[in-house]
């Protein structure tokens, strides 16, 4: 397993993860499920983020102490990672958000991007990149790519579920990205799941389409 790589171990996210998976969670429940994951995830992805010593006076004397010495920026990937802010800015308040837009050509499982709301200089910031599902990784590596080019420095991916194809697409070009996720699952679907009514480029055992779960728009 790659160094940067952290599958979660939470006995709560397994709890949880559990219920997403399940077909008969409805969109109002997956939604908050997403939050509450979010929230445990930011406590592990947040764990070496730069500290600096201040002084505190408490009802009974002056000692010493520590604040947040980073500027973050959360960059959702447009829709499904919009479900993980929330629960990143109850722990982190004091981040900046900015969104970026991808769909994926449905013929070749490419990203291709229709909105980009980033500053221009990111040098100073620590920024982590949102989204559910790190399949096949293209939407993630894209979004890393954009980063760099705006001078970010400190990046990590947050996210729910991870195929083995994501993890090694992002890590082949970004080994320095780390990548925080409640689980690894199996793999990737192929065209040889077509037959069986799944599409290419699904996480298996996967929970659906975040996005699609998340904001009640399945189609049947």
């Amino acid at each position: 397993m790659s160094e940067n790589l952290f599958p979660s171990a939470h006995p709560l996210v397994a709890h949880k993860l559990t219920q997403l998976r399940d077909r008969t969670t409805d969109f109002r429940r997956f939604r908050s499920i997403v939050d509450e994951l979010a929230m445990i995830l930011a406590y592990e992805a947040t764990r070496d983020l730069p500290l600096r010593a201040v002084t505190v006076q408490t009802p009974l004397t002056i000692t010493q102490g520590v604040k947040m010495d980073a500027r973050i920026g959360l960059v959702p990937i447009l829709r499904a990672g919009l479900g993980m802010v929330d629960g990143m800015l109850d722990l982190l308040p004091q981040a900046e958000v900015w969104h970026l837009g991808f769909y994926r050509d449905e013929h070749t499982l490419q990203p291709v991007i229709y909105y980009n709301k980033l500053p221009t200089d990111l040098s100073k910031h620590h920024c982590f990149v949102l989204d559910p599902m790190l399949a096949t990784g293209g939407s993630a590596l894209a979004a890393v790519d954009i980063l760099k080019e705006r001078g970010v420095m400190k990046i990590k991916f947050v996210g729910l579920l991870a195929a083995p194809e994501g993890i090694a697409a992002l890590h082949r070009k970004h080994p320095d990205v780390m990548i925080h996720v409640a689980i690894i699952d199996e793999r990737l679907t192929t065209e040889a799941d077509a037959d069986a009514g799944f599409p290419p480029g699904f996480i298996w055992p996967g929970l659906g389409d975040a996005g699609d779960r998340q904001f009640g728009t399945i189609r049947d």
